[in-house]
């Protein structure tokens, strides 16, 4: 029996020393470069868009994180997600913009496993899931653009808990809460010299996870591209670096943040490769790029693979 006790304590002693822990689930909501450059901005007059990107996104964490209300050490998680992309620009005007909205619709696989602690002892769990993922909408945006070279925009995301989730789980398809996220952007594209530097900023404000009564706190994000692009095969090819920075504003909270009041950050760069072609009177848009975080704290850490093509109608 002592020798019982003494392992629990011994156990429980060790994830205590490792509690620097993570919000909910080593992320949230924001995904570094799903709006970095050129290609994420408006179009700039009235149309329809139409887009579809693959994300693959391979991180882990030493320190316990929380997935789906459990703690978990020695974390790995593996996301491959096919999300479409909606957007409509209209004609209306306001502030001397023109109003647009927006829709993207995610489908997730992921794959976590980690040790759970058991009483005195930590199995390794693994757990999959794939699915419908939290569906984003976009009901105001407000685009501006001056002469051929600048833009720049303000928009609401709104992210929706559409994704299936079950408490205890490691691996859930959503996040099982709302986050609302104000953002700005601002991108200069010479048509002179090729010269691109893109700018989106946001915040993201999250309701409470209701199935854990975890409260992931606010965050501030900013994506940034400079790069160069040049005629090539009757289009245009463009070579630069993407950079992101993330830090948590207000600590996690609610009484299932069993880890403490976290508040997470990361920062992280890559290279990014884009083509643009036109295709009849329509304007085709693709890129490729990969994200490494180099500096995580309080989160999952690892590369982010990004793929995007979209077409303007």
């Amino acid at each position: 029996m002592k020798q019982k006790i003494l392992l629990g304590l011994l156990a429980g002693a060790s994830w205590l020393a490792f509690n620097t822990c993570a919000e909910e689930g080593g992320s949230g909501h924001y995904a570094p470069g799903a709006t970095a450059d050129f290609i994420d901005t408006l179009p700039g007059k009235p149309g329809l868009v139409f887009a579809n990107a693959y994300t693959y996104y391979d991180g882990s964490a030493t320190p316990p994180v929380e997935f789906g209300g459990t703690p978990v050490l020695n974390a790995n998680a593996r996301l491959n997600a096919y999300t479409i992309f909606g957007l409509y620009e209209t004609s209306w005007t306001l502030l001397g913009g023109n109003y647009a909205v927006a829709v993207t619709i995610p489908y997730v696989w992921l794959e976590v496993d980690g040790n759970v602690k058991v009483g005195p002892l930590q199995p390794r769990v693994h757990d999959t899931t794939d699915g419908l993922g939290d569906i984003t909408v976009y009901p105001f945006m407000l685009g501006w653009t001056n002469a051929a070279d600048m833009k720049y925009d303000v928009r609401l995301g709104i992210y929706t808990p559409t994704g299936s989730y079950e408490a205890g789980k490691l691996a859930n398809a959503g996040r099982n809460y709302w986050t609302f996220e104000p953002s700005a952007s601002f991108s200069w594209l010479s048509t002179k010299i090729g010269t691109e530097v893109t700018v989106f900023a946001g915040f993201d404000i999250n309701t409470e996870n209701e199935a854990t009564h975890y409260q992931s706190g606010a965050s501030f994000h900013l994506d940034g591209t400079a790069a160069q692009h040049f005629p090539l095969l009757g289009g245009f090819g463009g070579v630069g670096a993407e950079g992101f920075v993330y830090e948590q504003i207000s600590p996690d909270g609610g009484s299932g943040a069993k880890l403490g009041d976290c508040e997470g950050q990361t920062i992280g760069v890559g290279p990014v490769a884009s083509y643009t072609h036109k295709i009849g009177k329509y304007d085709f848009a693709c890129e490729v790029k990969w994200l490494d975080e180099l500096n995580t704290q309080k989160r999952l850490n690892g590369n982010y693979i990004w793929f995007k093509a979209g077409i303007v109608f």
